[in-house]
């Protein structure tokens, strides 16, 4: 059965959105201009759709003032077309995994059944390829396991005792990892927030500390987020101070992935001079690990950095700069490299073109992105917003195709 919302597909802009969270305080766009620091003719342009209102910093600005969450901006989560059937696939699975992260902490109760294919061996073989199947970038493939598999790990956890019971928690935590990610992709944010929650406290009962340290990363996610940058700070200095002088390649790419999310967050803060260092310093120590690692599922070594840096020029509205980036990084992606993050390479690509106002370099580099991965790509906070205002003054031939694939029209 494809899924159904409950409500139609909304195609408002961001700015719409934002005019009705204005008009709902009783504010004139003048007192949300003074509020955020636009200028009055910006606030105007992002509500009319003049302006693309895609940047995350941009959202935190408006939120923040207008004390809403950002999805209340962006409309997420969103709801696939009725054409894009995978789509719906893996929008119809978060009941099942929403209800397995709910039991967490319960009583599993495992039937006999349960209890004679336990296997931990085997549990580990399933959340290794629950994990090649997100890193892929196959929603609906991620979906039609994690539910299952949560249960069935969650059980482990009950029944486990000693050495077993903490190598149970490790693979509950990844496979915890797994569904927050997938959430995350599908905008469902609160679910994905819980998510977050259970990583967290099953890490803590592996007894190893990068185990707990890892979790910290995911962590740090949920305050940037929200615009809470100095929570955000605070928890990513306590993980950097706690991994010291790393010893191991393990520990080393969990600094590595601790200064891209610094950057990232100095970037949504408006802190362009420590974003600029914390990747070099995430680059340093790629040069240092010398290849891509997985450590945690997080994807640290040369390549993802040099992902990140043209992602971070996206977030703070420097076109060109990621643009020049973009040369260096595009040619030398390895075809292998995880399909979510060589789309993502894409999107922020396109951003950066549609930023440094090259339209049709825009519009190549998403239908690239969505040939690598359909659903991540079309379910984009920031490709459905940029498409929406692309399509404002542009309706022909592929800009039209995509925006009906991502809801835009």
């Amino acid at each position: 059965m494809p899924y159904r919302a409950d409500t139609a597909q909304s195609t408002e802009t961001n700015g719409e959105r934002l005019a009705a969270l204005r008009r709902r305080r009783r504010w004139t766009q003048r007192r949300l201009a003074q509020e955020t620091g636009y200028s009055l003719s910006a606030v105007r342009a992002f509500e009319q759709g003049r302006r693309s209102l895609d940047r995350g910093s941009l959202i935190l600005q408006f939120s923040r003032a207008l004390d809403c969450h950002p999805t209340e901006i962006t409309g997420q989560p969103y709801t696939p077309t009725e054409a894009d059937r995978a789509g719906q696939e893996a929008m119809a699975a978060v009941a099942g995994v929403r209800r397995a992260l709910l039991r967490h902490g319960r009583p599993a109760r495992a039937t006999e059944a349960e209890a004679a294919r336990l296997d931990l061996r085997e549990l580990t073989a399933r959340v290794t390829h629950a994990n090649r199947l997100r890193h892929s970038a196959s929603l609906p493939r991620t979906a039609a396991v994690l539910p299952s598999l949560l249960r069935d790990l969650q059980v482990a956890c009950d029944l486990t005792t000693g050495d077993e019971q903490r190598r149970a928690y490790g693979l509950l935590a990844s496979g915890y990892e797994c569904a927050m990610q997938y959430l995350y992709k599908l905008g469902r944010v609160s679910d994905a927030t819980l998510a977050t929650e259970r990583v967290r406290w099953a890490a803590e009962r592996t007894g190893d500390p990068l185990r707990a340290l890892a979790s910290h990363w995911f962590e740090a996610g949920e305050f940037l987020s929200i615009g809470e940058h100095d929570d955000a700070a605070d928890i990513i200095d306590n993980a950097l101070c706690a991994l010291g002088t790393p010893g191991t390649p393990e520990a080393l790419s969990l600094a590595g992935a601790f200064h891209l999310k610094a950057a990232l967050n100095s970037a949504r803060g408006d802190d362009s001079a420590a974003a600029d260092r914390h990747l070099e310093r995430a680059r340093e120590t790629a040069d240092e690990l010398g290849a891509d690692r997985n450590d945690f599922q997080l994807q640290f070594g040369p390549t993802n950095a040099a992902i990140w840096s043209v992602s971070l020029p996206v977030e703070m509205g420097r076109g060109r700069d990621a643009v020049r980036a973009a040369e260096h990084v595009t040619g030398s992606l390895p075809t292998d490299f995880a399909a979510e993050r060589r789309s993502q390479h894409w999107i922020d690509v396109g951003r950066g073109h549609w930023y440094n106002g090259q339209r049709d370099e825009a519009l190549d580099a998403f239908l690239i992105a969505e040939r690598i991965a359909p659903q991540q790509t079309r379910m984009h906070a920031g490709v459905r917003e940029t498409v929406r205002t692309m399509l404002r003054t542009r309706r022909r031939g592929g800009l039209v195709e995509l925006g009906l694939r991502v809801g835009a029209l």
